[in-house]
């Protein structure tokens, strides 16, 4: 019986971050067929669409269209995240032992992984220039 609690703990922990993560794709995805299926059914009968209908199955594709401001935000938050890590091993690596210098231990493994999304930062930032579309 004892087997079977942490079974069941540890089934519950990863299938709610499992359905967290796929829970709203799966959700979105079943509102998409349903409105193909409306729509397919509509267009079967002779009907005419409305300008709303069709305008909200559009906005999801202009929303998720590239746009410089867009590139610029993400550039910008994670080049913050690559800082912020950077900045986190640098305090981290600071000697509290009586002394504020840095005892040599600046090439931590940390830094490699700030660089990461620093980097990915930079890339949105020089895609943001590349972009002619503005919001």
């Amino acid at each position: 019986m004892e087997e079977f609690i942490g079974l069941v703990a540890v089934l519950s922990v990863f299938g709610t971050i499992t359905a967290i993560a796929f829970g709203p794709t799966y959700l979105k995805f079943r509102e998409r067929r349903e409105m193909q299926e409306t729509v397919r059914r509509a267009i079967d009968k002779g009907q005419e669409l409305p300008p709303e209908m069709i305008e909200a199955m559009t906005k999801d594709v202009n929303k998720n269209l590239p746009s410089r401001t867009r590139d610029i935000r993400r550039g910008i938050i994670w080049l913050a995240v690559g800082i912020g890590i950077a900045a986190f091993s640098m305090i981290n690596n600071m000697g509290w032992q009586g002394g504020d210098d840095w005892h040599g231990n600046v090439g931590d493994g940390l830094l490699g992984i700030a660089a990461i999304p620093a980097t990915i930062g930079l890339a949105y930032l020089v895609l943001s220039f590349f972009n002619k579309n503005k919001d």
